[in-house]
C-alpha cells in the first residue's frame, strides 16, 4: 500500500480513502485546498496502486494494515477519516477495531455488511464482477455505451477505461465481494466522537439498506443528504463544498 501525504508540517491529520474504480488521485481536486491547513494521508489500496502492482485483498486487512502504516508514522490521532464507497467499508472496519484514536468521521455512500444467505452474496458479487470485467474488456468503446454520456465526460470514462485496464480479475473479484461481506465485531463499539454518513439524493433510496446498518449497529451516526450530486460526487464535481463540509464535521468532533 503506497501512501501519498501533503501538508506533513501541520498538525490535524486528515485520512481520505478512495472508492473503487478509481485511483488515489480521486482527490486531486481537494488535496490543495486542504492541505494548506491539514496533514492529509491517502493510501493508494492494493490493486489500484499503479506504483505497487498487486491485488486487493479485503477490507478488514486494509482498515488493519492502514493502521499500521498510521502507527509507524507516529499518528495516533485523526482529526478526520473519509471513505467513499469501498473507501467507506474501509472506514467503518477502522473504526471499529479503535486502533487510533479518530475524532470524526465520514462515510459517503459506504457499504455495510450484506445480511443475505451465503448464496445470495455469492450471486450478487458474481454479477457485479461481471459487469465490471465484461467493462474491462471492452475497453472505452463499451463503457461509452454502458454509461451515459450526459452523466460521465468522455474524460471520465477514458479515465475509467485506463484504470480498469491494471486492475486484475482477482481485485475486481475481491472488490465486491469484501465491500459486501466484510466481518464486523458484534456489538460494534468506536471510540469516534461523530460521526456522519453522506449520500446523494438520487441515490437515497439504493443506500436505504446501509442506512438501516448504521442505525441498528452504531446508533451515533448521523445522515446527511446532498442534492444535485452522484454517488460520492462532491470530492470531484463540488471540491469547495467537500472541504467546507470536511471542516464541519471536524468541528462536530471536537
Amino acid at each position: 500500500m503506497t501512501i501519498h501525504e501533503y501538508g506533513e508540517d501541520n498538525k490535524q491529520v486528515i485520512v481520505l480513502v478512495h472508492p473503487s474504480l478509481v485511483m488515489w488521485d480521486y482527490f486531486e481536486y481537494v488535496i490543495p485546498l486542504l492541505q494548506r491547513k491539514y496533514r492529509l494521508i491517502i493510501p493508494a489500496l492494493p490493486g489500484y496502486d499503479k506504483e505497487s502492482p498487486g491485488h486487493f485483498t479485503s477490507v478488514e486487512r486494509i482498515a488493519s494494515e492502514l493502521a499500521d502504516a498510521l502507527v509507524s508514522r507516529g499518528i495516533d490521532e485523526l482529526a478526520c477519516m473519509y471513505g467513499c464507497s469501498m473507501g467507506g467499508s474501509i472506514v467503518t472496519r477502522f473504526l471499529a477495531d479503535n486502533r487510533v484514536k479518530v475524532c470524526s468521521a465520514v462515510i459517503d455512500g459506504g457499504i455495510t455488511p450484506y445480511q443475505l444467505p451465503y448464496i445470495l452474496t455469492r450471486c450478487i458479487a458474481l454479477r457485479d464482477f461481471l459487469m465490471i470485467y465484461i467493462g474491462k474488456a471492452g475497453g472505452l468503446k463499451l463503457l461509452e455505451k454502458m454509461f451515459n454520456t450526459d452523466e460521465y465526460s468522455a474524460e471520465d470514462l477514458k479515465y475509467a477505461a485506463d484504470v480498469l485496464q491494471f486492475m486484475s480479475a482477482k481485485t475486481v473479484w475481491r472488490t465486491f465481494d469484501s465491500s459486501n461481506n466484510y466481518r464486523m465485531p458484534d456489538p460494534v463499539v468506536t471510540d469516534c466522537r461523530y460521526i456522519e454518513y453522506w449520500y446523494a439524493s438520487a441515490e437515497k433510496k439504493a443506500r436505504q439498506w446501509d442506512m438501516d446498518w448504521l442505525r441498528k449497529h452504531i446508533s451515533k451516526t448521523r445522515f446527511k443528504e446532498f442534492a444535485d450530486t452522484g454517488h460520492g460526487g462532491l470530492a470531484v464535481k463540488q471540491p469547495a463544498l467537500f472541504v467546507s463540509e470536511i471542516e464541519r464535521v471536524i468541528q462536530s468532533g471536537r
